[in-house]
């Protein structure tokens, strides 16, 4: 004879629904596991501080001794000796008193006399770069411009070759009023250098400077600028 189960009865077609719920009955577990914490027990106190009284040491401040120096000996004493003689006795220390007339045959050495000619020489050759008063060309600053441009020529070599630019020719202004010392500062070419140099030595007699109201020696500089037209 058969058996037969009644569709109620049966725990088969249940089976997934028990398996489901295991499955969230297990992972509330599981979750309810990680959540739980537990809190430490509250202290009652943190404990006693105990003080203690340090006693402060007290160091004393010392200084170092200084040492002076000893004291500089005493200056000797000097004792003035006297010697006491009687009126008729004679003194060999006698101060004798010649003759100071001059004849003939007398020789005097004189000492030689120490002119300030070197120092007045040197004064004279001192040149200055700027003074109170500088030197002045007769006419002014424009004048001075007109003659250069009035007696410079252009070199013929130079033309030829299309060499042009600026010379600058530096020169001293004496007390007398004349220009010395002609030299380039800065020159182009040999050419155009001579003519510059004879420019300015062509130059006439200028208002010398002055300082501390005396008239010196003062170094000028003045440019000359060739340009081929």
């Amino acid at each position: 004879m058969e058996l037969k189960k009644s569709e109620k009865a049966n725990l088969e077609n249940k089976r997934n629904v028990f398996l489901m719920f295991g499955l969230v009955v297990a992972l509330g577990v599981t979750l309810l596991a990680f959540e739980w914490t537990s809190k430490p027990a509250k202290a009652d106190s943190l404990g006693s501080i105990q003080s203690q009284d340090v006693e402060e040491e007290i160091i004393p401040i010392t200084r170092e001794q200084e040492i002076k120096p000893p004291p500089p000996p005493p200056p000797p004493k000097v004792v003035e000796v006297l010697n006491i003689v009687e009126d008729d006795v004679e003194i060999e220390d006698e101060l004798e008193i010649e003759d100071s007339e001059a004849d003939d045959e007398t020789v005097i050495d004189v000492a030689p006399v120490i002119s300030a000619v070197e120092e007045e020489e040197e004064e004279s050759a001192e040149v200055f770069f700027i003074v109170e008063d500088m030197p002045e060309f007769p006419g002014g600053e424009l004048a001075l411009r007109t003659y250069i441009a009035n007696a410079v020529k252009y070199p013929v070599i130079a033309q030829e070759n299309g060499i042009q630019g600026k010379v600058y020719v530096t020169f001293v202004v004496s007390k007398d009023g004349s220009v010395v010392n002609a030299g380039i500062a800065r020159g182009v070419d040999p050419s155009l250098d001579k003519e510059a140099i004879r420019v300015v030595n062509s130059l006439p007699k200028w208002k010398p400077g002055k300082q501390r109201g005396k008239t010196v020696n003062v170094s000028y500089t003045v440019p000359i600028n060739f340009v081929l037209q």
